[in-house]
């Protein structure tokens, strides 16, 4: 089998690990492609709104960056970053730093988890979603608002109150899926179990997605999806949930 390359760019907080985990272990799952992961880093240590927009305001130091790693797609992985910037953010973000990167004559596919998360939701077409995430009460209600103004509906959501980023992703699958479990599921399309690239749960996905018999999604997991799709790749990754086997039965 031939095998080929590709440069996935990230763009993340100062204190995340857990994005740079979790996509290469799902990436790597690809037959015949060999992922490369090259990040820049924003500084940010709690998750409030002052942080998060002194955050985003390095982001064209960012993108400079790895737009100097001639990436094949970029990823601006921070989920409520983008969110906390108003309605509808992931677009305009993704917008705009595709063309910073064309000032420099790159052609890079780009990327957002905000972006991503909509995406994957809309093409599973989950309406009706349930969310799971680390943030604190107002910052989660941001996300909340947030995924209203794309058209879906929040049948319900646990915030886990933790704002010290580093502390996010320390958080135990354990505490990740008892409160996926106090969930009323019954009226939900889907299931977002980790609404944040930093709080760890691909562990998670496939056995949640088991034990409750609806679509079971993360952060993690939307970015691999979109970043597949960006790419042009098909996308049939086992055991990561119903989302990462879209082409399972497809043949290419």
């Amino acid at each position: 089998m031939t095998t080929t390359s590709r440069r996935v760019g990230l763009i993340v907080p100062s204190s995340n690990v857990t994005v740079e985990t979790e996509l290469p272990r799902l990436l790597r799952r690809v037959d015949g492609v060999e992922f490369s992961f090259h990040a820049s880093r924003m500084r940010m240590h709690a998750v409030t709104p002052e942080q998060l927009r002194a955050m985003n305001a390095q982001r064209e130091r960012c993108v400079l960056e790895i737009g100097d790693a001639q990436t094949d797609v970029l990823l601006y992985a921070c989920l409520v970053a983008v969110m906390a910037m108003g309605a509808g953010e992931h677009r305009d973000a993704e917008l705009r730093i595709a063309e910073q990167l064309a000032t420099g004559g790159s052609d890079t596919k780009v990327l957002s988890s905000a972006g991503a998360l909509v995406r994957a939701l809309t093409d599973l077409a989950a309406r009706r979603v349930a969310l799971v995430m680390p943030y604190t009460e107002s910052v989660a209600r941001t996300v909340v608002e947030y995924l209203e103004a794309e058209g879906f509906t929040i049948t319900g959501w646990r915030a886990l109150g933790v704002a010290d980023n580093a502390e996010v992703g320390c958080i135990p699958g354990e505490t990740v899926l008892a409160a996926a479990r106090e969930l009323d599921l019954s009226d939900s399309d889907a299931l977002v179990i980790s609404c944040c690239v930093q709080m760890p749960s691909l562990d998670l996905v496939q056995p949640v997605e088991e034990e409750f018999g609806l679509p079971v999604l993360s952060a993690a997991t939307a970015g691999a999806y979109s970043i597949l799709r960006g790419l042009g790749l098909p996308v049939d990754l086992p055991g990561a949930g119903s989302l990462l086997r879209a082409d399972a039965n497809v043949q290419v």
